[in-house]
Parts: structure tokens; C-alpha cells; sequence
């Protein structure tokens, strides 16, 4: 008899799947955890992210009474901070409304800050073994060349995918499965020179057979914009000023140092004396170029050119600004560009 889709999915998967710290577990928390770190982010990178998280935060109690910048702390360098402050706010609903447990019921995770579709399907099936369909970027790749699904890798594509899903999908062993069909797509079927013929399904899939699986799904143009941005180093009786990002817009509540985008037509120099008058209301006496540092967010490659600054002394006059020690800057938490110049500082701190 034929096997199906799902047993050789699942075959392949009980002898190939990597041994990852969250596969360990059936903890419905430390799955919830990976998965959120995992959504924009590659495995390795994700790994030590995870296991520092865990042994700060070991279950859904200790997390709801950390406070957010501790949790921002802890998320800094994996991006997209939104996702951390999801998850402070969910441990605290997880705690109060259903006693530090998370509930196996969709609709009850649905309205939990955080769990849209994916991250519902993925706590479901892979910590609850419910059956439930999943859709990342592997899973959307993988089944977009089972069916030669033409056009781009997006939401778009959805509807057709979940189709395709739920006739495929095994009474039991929904964990394995979903985390069966990611799997192939990281480790089998790249996006780039996908490995065919080691793929378990391949008799399924019909890229495969008109021999068009490298031209699916179209590929994106990436565009990345560049910003040049002037960043100035402020320092009094030892100790270094910085501020909080505004909690709405992009790295929300980020703390970093002062400075802003430099504009068409604008010299560095310039620019930083323009952003710290404009900024905090200082003049900059004379700036003394300290580093650059380049840093990509998403859709940008930022550019930071950093000035350690002579400048006139500051009264703080907000708790969102701060004059700190050198060895206080690293409880504070900073987009990654911060971070690198936080690191430089430490460095040389002993010199200046």
C-alpha cells in the first residue's frame, strides 16, 4: 500500500530532525517561548537567545512579575521588540486569568496579546498535539512547490496552502508533523538549490516533476534603504548620558544615545550639533570622532557615525533620560547599533 504524504513526512522526521534545546520539552511555555523567538529569527541565532531566557525566566510566573525593561534586556539583539513586549503582556493574563498555566483552547489563545494565527496553531499542535495546521516561511515555500503554486511566498497564498494542508493532516503525531514540515523546509527544500533528491515527498510534489521547484515561490527584490546617522557621546563626572526611545514606533523603549538621521546635503558634524540642540537642548562644543558602526534593521542598513562630545553640562529633565556609570550601561536595553558602542566605550572607558 502507498504510503501518504504524512507518513513519509513524519518517517523522515523521526530519523533527520536536529536536536534543539525547545524539541526537549513538551512545556506548552517553553514552546511558546521558541516559537515567538524563532518567528523572524534562524535556529542558530535563536539557541542561546533561548537557553539564557529559560534559566532567567523558568516559567510563566517568574516572567509576569519581571518588569518589561528586564524582558526588553533579555530580548536585546534578537529584533523586532514588539514580540517581547507581547510576551510580557500575555505571562501576566497567563498568570491572572488561568493560574500561570496556557490554556489549550483557540479561541482563549486568540485573544491573547501575541497569538495571532501562527503562533495559536503552533502552541496548539506542537505543545497540545491538537490538530492544527501551521503556516510559516517553510511551510508556505515547501507546500507552494507540492502544489507549483505560482507568485510570491505571502499571505496571499494561504488560503490555497490550508486546503492543501488539511488533507494531509494525520490523526495523531501533529507535534511531529508540523515541526516535520518546517524541518524539510530549513533543511531540504531551501529556498536556494533545494536538495530534491533527498526529499521524503517528492513524488508529491509537482515543482519537482515540470522541474520548475527553483522558480518557486518568485523570489522578492529586497530593497534596503540606508540611513547615515550622527550619535553623540555625552560624559560628566564619569558617567554617560542616554535616553529612552518612545514606547510607540520602532525599537519602543529602547535606551540609546543621543543623536538623529543625518540629511541630504548635511555634514556629520552638523547633523549632531543640530539633533543634540534639537534633541536635549545642549550645544556641542567640539565633537572628536570615536568609531562607526553599521548596523542593518530589517529594511535598513544604518550607518552610525559616533562623536564623543564636548558639550555643556545637562540637567535631566524626564525619568526617560539618564546619566549612568560605564558598568551600569549594559543593564539597560539597547537596539544591537547601541549595543556595539556600548561595547567600544567599556573598551576605552578605562583611557578616557
Amino acid at each position: 500500500m502507498k504510503r501518504t504524504f504524512s507518513q513519509l513526512l513524519l518517517e523522515w522526521y523521526k530519523k533527520h530532525a536536529r536536536e534543539l534545546p525547545w524539541r526537549q520539552t513538551k512545556d506548552p511555555y517553553k514552546i511558546w517561548i521558541s516559537e515567538i523567538m524563532l518567528q523572524q529569527t534562524t535556529v542558530n541565532a535563536v539557541i542561546p537567545y533561548y537557553e539564557r531566557w529559560i534559566q532567567k525566566f523558568p516559567d510563566i510566573n517568574s516572567l509576569a512579575q519581571a518588569s518589561e525593561q528586564s524582558i526588553l534586556k533579555q530580548w536585546q539583539g534578537l529584533g523586532y521588540y514588539q514580540r517581547a513586549k507581547n510576551i510580557a503582556k500575555a505571562a501576566v493574563v497567563f498568570r491572572d486569568e488561568y493560574k500561570g498555566k496556557i490554556p489549550d483552547e483557540p479561541e482563549l489563545l486568540k485573544k491573547v496579546p501575541g497569538f495571532g494565527p501562527y503562533t495559536v496553531g503552533a502552541v496548539l499542535s506542537i505543545a497540545f498535539n491538537k490538530k492544527y495546521p501551521i503556516i510559516d516561511a517553510n511551510v508556505r515555500r515547501v507546500i507552494m512547490r507540492i502544489r507549483a503554486l505560482t507568485g510570491f511566498a505571502d499571505t496571499s497564498q494561504d488560503k490555497k496552502i490550508l486546503l492543501y494542508l488539511e488533507k494531509q493532516l494525520p490523526e495523531k503525531e501533529m507535534s511531529s508533523f508540523n515541526q516535520a514540515l518546517m524541518e524539510l523546509g530549513a533543511l531540504i527544500c531551501k529556498t536556494k538549490e533545494p536538495l530534491c533528491l533527498l526529499c521524503p515527498v517528492k513524488d508529491f510534489c509537482q515543482a519537482y516533476a515540470e522541474g520548475i521547484q527553483e522558480i518557486i515561490p518568485q523570489p522578492k527584490k529586497k530593497i534596503i534603504k540606508e540611513l547615515k546617522v550622527a550619535v553623540g557621546i555625552l560624559k560628566n563626572k564619569g558617567r554617560y548620558f542616554i535616553q529612552q526611545r518612545p514606547s510607540k514606533g520602532l525599537l519602543g523603549d529602547l535606551w540609546e544615545f543621543p543623536g538623529g538621521k543625518v540629511e541630504k546635503g548635511e555634514s556629520v558634524e552638523t547633523a549632531l550639533k543640530r539633533e543634540l540642540k534639537e534633541e536635549i537642548d545642549i550645544s556641542v562644543k567640539q565633537a572628536q570622532h570615536l568609531l562607526n558602526v553599521v548596523h542593518f534593521y530589517t529594511q535598513f542598513k544604518v550607518h552610525l557615525h559616533v562623536y564623543y562630545c564636548d558639550a555643556d553640562t545637562y540637567p535631566l529633565k524626564t525619568p526617560r533620560q539618564k546619566w549612568v556609570l560605564p558598568q551600569e550601561l549594559k543593564q539597560y536595553p539597547m537596539p544591537s547599533g547601541s549595543a556595539k558602542i556600548v561595547d567600544h566605550l567599556l573598551k576605552i572607558d578605562k583611557i578616557l
